[in-house]
């Protein structure tokens, strides 16, 4: 988590409570929480301490590593900042610094003007979150406010499977963002999105219905949210027992249905419910093993059309 500059005491405060919000819920889920920001004057800068911390993490993992930024955006019309203690961390510092890494990564920036970064670190098994839909959206963000008090709430898990996604912390807060501004009955300044089909173009919230997503920024992409809903920063019981060959595995699958879904109205009906069955079979025979405690990693004969 990287916490940029206050600039006032009050805001000093508040990003405090966030980032401990964000270590309460990651800990005991067995997390390791490294704090940027907010600490005692040090040798390095608040950038070079995120640099160093992302160069010594792990590179290839099959558990996805998170990026949350809160603070104090700004958007020359070029380039998106993160306001920091000492030199601004900018979206093309992050693209750069994350290019090694061979892993899920999960970053949210939660500031304003924030954008921008999508398109920058867009890229395959990446999900970006931005508290705003330009970087001209100047006004302080309150996204990261809703975001750090809902990934740990229960209240944000509509599919009711005993965890909150990564997608579903991100409908909750999007969503009180907007009631706040209406209960205060302002003019909202934040429109949050979020991408994880790699197209940098981002989905709002309002285009989900429960957890699917009813619209896509344009007609030729896939739709966002398949791939943040499989992230869990807290997992459930059950979530806990796959092995990562499974999750993965069964994360595969749960893509390769949703595409398949997708692909409905070009099928002949019988064509698309024996594939249908094919995938979901494969998906249950894992949720067995789970359940079971059975080591075996076979999932079915049949070879996954939807791929």
């Amino acid at each position: 988590m990287v916490s940029g500059a206050a600039g006032e005491k009050s805001f000093g405060e508040m990003f405090a409570n966030w980032s401990m919000r964000l270590k309460e819920a990651a800990e005991p889920a067995g997390v390791e929480f490294t704090l940027v920001g907010q600490g005692a004057d040090a040798v390095n800068s608040d950038l070079d301490e995120l640099r160093l911390a992302l160069e010594a993490a792990p590179k290839t993992s099959t558990e996805p590593l998170w990026l949350v930024l809160i603070g104090h955006g700004t958007f020359d019309g070029k380039l998106a900042k993160l306001n920091l203690r000492g030199p601004d961390l900018s979206a093309n510092d992050l693209a750069e610094w994350l290019k090694p890494f061979k892993r899920p990564l999960a970053i949210i920036n939660c500031t304003s003007c924030s954008a921008p970064f999508l398109d920058r670190l867009k890229g395959p098994d990446r999900i970006v979150i931005s508290a705003t839909k330009s970087g001209s959206e100047k006004n302080f963000a309150r996204f990261g406010s809703y975001f750090t008090s809902g990934i740990g709430d229960v209240a944000a898990d509509l599919d009711k499977d005993g965890q909150v996604s990564l997608l579903e912390a991100f409908l909750k807060a999007a969503k009180d963002a907007q009631s706040y501004y209406l209960e205060q009955g302002r003019l909202a300044t934040e429109h949050a999105l979020l991408d994880d089909n790699g197209d940098g173009l981002g989905s709002r919230a309002e285009w989900f219905r429960g957890v699917r997503a009813v619209k896509k920024a344009n007609g030729n992409a896939e739709i966002d949210g398949l791939r943040a809903h499989q992230l869990h920063l807290v997992r459930s019981e059950l979530e806990k027992r796959f092995t990562p060959e499974q999750r993965a595995e069964r994360d595969r699958l749960e893509m390769a249905l949703n595409r398949h879904r997708e692909r409905k109205q070009r099928l002949k009906e019988d064509v698309y419910y024996a594939q249908l069955e094919s995938i979901v079979i494969q998906i249950a025979k894992i949720y067995e093993q789970v359940e079971t405690g059975a080591k075996g990693k076979d999932t079915g004969n049949e070879e996954t059309t939807a791929n």
